[in-house]
């Protein structure tokens, strides 16, 4: 592996960081929008990091930062101060953005064949 290789998974390892804490304010704040909003944000990274790493590991990096991110975010402190409710938008931004993360490491990356863009058997 090389060195702007790993250069961009760390980069988007950040980005999953940085997009599970975003989201994990805005999904509660501005409720059916901001919930909308945070899995579309979770899905443009996984699928976006596939795109452009060329492999299924672009979009399993930012899904796993953005796990561990919202996974830390969900434990209490010891005030008693906790980022999640327990309503249905912090349950629907969790599962759904696991089901996101892995629906897109998940990817099956088919190649085009080589050749004229014809159909076959003519």
């Amino acid at each position: 592996m090389t060195a702007p290789r790993l250069g961009g998974y760390a980069l988007l390892a950040v980005a999953g960081l940085l997009v599970g804490a975003a989201g994990a304010l805005v999904q509660a704040a501005w409720f059916p929008g901001g919930l909308l909003l945070a899995l579309l944000a979770v899905a443009g990274l996984c699928y976006g990091g596939v795109k452009a790493m060329g492999a299924r590991m672009g979009g399993g990096v930012p899904a796993g930062a953005w796990t561990v991110a919202v996974l830390l975010l969900t434990s209490s402190r010891p005030e008693g101060d906790f980022l999640f409710g327990a309503g249905l938008g912090s349950y629907a931004f969790l599962l759904g953005g696991m089901f996101i993360g892995v629906m897109c490491a998940t990817l099956p990356l088919v190649p085009q064949p080589p050749g004229p863009p014809v159909r076959l058997g003519k």
